[in-house]
């Protein structure tokens, strides 16, 4: 499985941004997609997760403002993020779990004016 992150940038707090995870290979195989983060001195976290079956799972400090979803026809995945924070600076990273867990490249979000 190969996945290729994108949709990071810079965005004012109370923004919006929308992250992509565009997945390749053995894509039937996989059983759960999810988006981490990891921001400076800081070990990488759950953002959010979406098993095969639809489940969603967020973390207690996005629930609210961050959705995560897939179009199953583009194999993509997506990470909705709203009422964007400052302490949601980090840089993102797309997984997928088959019977091992693929990591996608980070891609950075940074929240400031």
């Amino acid at each position: 499985v190969q996945l290729q992150a994108s949709g990071g940038g810079l965005v004012q707090p109370g923004g919006s941004l929308r992250l992509s995870c565009a997945a390749s290979g053995s894509i039937s195989s996989i059983n759960i997609m999810g988006w981490y983060r990891q921001a400076p001195g800081k070990q990488r976290g759950l953002v959010a997760t979406l098993t095969k079956s639809g489940s969603t799972n967020y973390a207690d400090s996005v629930k609210g403002r961050f959705t995560i979803s897939r179009d199953n026809a583009k194999s993509t995945l997506y990470l909705q993020m709203t009422s964007l924070k400052p302490e949601d600076a980090a840089v993102y990273y797309c997984s997928a779990i088959t019977l091992r867990n693929y990591w996608g490249q980070g891609t950075q979000v940074t929240v400031s004016s």
